[in-house]
């Protein structure tokens, strides 16, 4: 950064997020809708985070009945757009949040999630060189549609033409226009307010800035940042576009940080996915929000994890499921077809197949047996079983909490523990085994006499 450049200090942001996202066709406002486990909304609002801007500065524009949005931004302030009068008009109701702008204002949109902090960089950089508007511009593969930055020999920004107003030699342009801005802070809202509604849709837009400031002497720029950043999401197909962007992004930084995934493109990660060094995960494998994986920790196929902590050198997998509040300590395994929540499964323990712990602890190095499920609702309020260090569960075996059993005990196969076990003990609830001789012949026999069958 040069002595020009203004700091992270001296940018506020405002974001639009009052559209209706009639496209989307939901009764949730657009920018809520979640891209690896996060709202549109928190992607832009975290990539200015990351800028650098002061929550206090970063102003979100919601329309009326959207209380959604709202608790989205918190706590940064949001104002209301009670008409959609257009972009520019929208840019305006966050005057009374910033009274006092600061060196750079950052026009952002709630639905254009990929925007990359890098990108923001530039644009903040360029306007502490000198540029008192600047806009983010890509080269488009198809320019079909979009705005079209026309710039001068230098690379100046003359102006924002939109395609059907286009010339033959303008429509040839590639450079076209993303519609984030960085604009001076001391004249922003004195453009925005001069910005008419004399167009088809009488509608107050944000491109229209740039022919202000030209007027006014000002200088415009561009900044150019990837295609792949500037897609915005009007509806269901292209969030699902944008989710694969993300999570070619998301696969890559993962890969980058030292984790193994066997096969990239079946595995889905959140956002705030932390995998340590030297994980291995299977293919088909699904990382919902807050899970953090320790180094080490091998992931087989097709498992499913959502808001867990995975200590270093554990074993996942096949099909294991980790739900909410789920702790599987180092070297811990948890095997196929095995559900755990809001449970710890301590150092060196072993659940291994077809089993539910819920609200539970394993002690350490304790073995939880096939079909084994902690009973932890009893229609009202959930209950906590604890099973102590070194203890063995026979598979089969339900334990109706709140239970306890000790360190080191044995439930044999098959039992119904509705009493805590003591350390060292044998518990088994088995019935007695019954046995008739030849009976299993006889009914055979008298079953075709009766059916005529065989």
């Amino acid at each position: 950064m040069n002595a020009q450049t203004p700091a992270a200090t001296d940018v506020a942001a405002i974001v639009l997020a009052a559209g209706m996202g009639t496209r989307m066709r939901s009764t949730r406002p657009k920018v809520a809708h979640v891209l690896a486990g996060r709202p549109l909304l928190g992607h832009v609002l975290d990539t200015l985070d990351m800028l650098g801007a002061p929550p206090e500065a970063t102003v979100v524009v919601a329309g009326p009945h959207m209380p959604e949005v709202e608790r989205l931004a918190a706590p940064r302030p949001t104002v209301l757009q009670a008409e959609r009068l257009g972009t520019a008009h929208a840019a305006l109701q966050a005057r009374p949040a910033l009274p006092t702008p600061p060196a750079t204002v950052l026009i952002l949109f709630g639905d254009s999630p990929l925007v990359r902090v890098e990108t923001l960089r530039a644009m903040v950089a360029r306007r502490g060189e000198g540029a008192d508007v600047v806009v983010l511009g890509f080269q488009a593969a198809d320019p079909t549609g979009y705005g079209r930055l026309v710039t001068d020999g230098r690379g100046a920004l003359e102006a924002i033409v939109e395609h059907k107003d286009a010339t033959e030699d303008q429509r040839a342009i590639t450079l076209c226009n993303a519609g984030v801005m960085a604009v001076d802070g001391a004249r922003l809202f004195g453009l925005l307010e001069r910005i008419g509604n004399a167009n088809a849709k009488g509608e107050h837009y944000l491109t229209d800035i740039v022919a202000l400031a030209r007027a006014d002497g000002l200088v415009c720029a561009v900044v150019e940042g990837d295609e792949a950043e500037m897609l915005g999401i009007n509806d269901r197909a292209q969030l699902a576009t944008a989710e694969r962007v993300v999570q070619g992004r998301l696969r890559r930084a993962a890969m980058e940080g030292g984790a193994t995934l066997t096969d990239p493109d079946t595995v889905f990660l959140s956002m705030d996915t932390r995998l340590g060094r030297d994980v291995t995960v299977g293919p088909f494998c699904v990382f919902g929000p807050g899970v953090t994986i320790g180094d080490g920790v091998e992931i087989k196929g097709f498992c499913h994890f959502e808001g867990c902590t995975v200590e270093a050198g554990a074993t996942l997998g096949p099909y294991a499921r980790l739900r909410p509040g789920a702790t599987i300590a180092q070297g811990a395994h948890i095997g196929n077809f095995v559900e755990i929540k809001k449970a710890t499964v301590e150092p060196g323990a072993k659940v291994n197949h077809l089993t539910y712990i819920g609200d539970a602890r394993v002690g350490a190095a304790a073995n939880v047996g096939a079909g084994t499920i902690t009973c932890n609702y009893d229609g009202f309020a959930k209950h906590h079983t604890d099973i102590g260090a070194g203890a063995f569960i026979g598979s089969n075996t339900a334990l109706v909490a709140p239970v306890r059993v000790g360190d080191g005990a044995i439930v044999g196969a098959g039992s119904t523990i509705t009493h805590d076990v003591p350390a060292d003990a044998l518990a088994v609830t088995r019935a007695a085994l019954t046995q008739r001789d030849g009976w299993a012949a006889k009914f055979r026999a008298h079953m075709k006499r009766l059916t005529g069958k065989g």
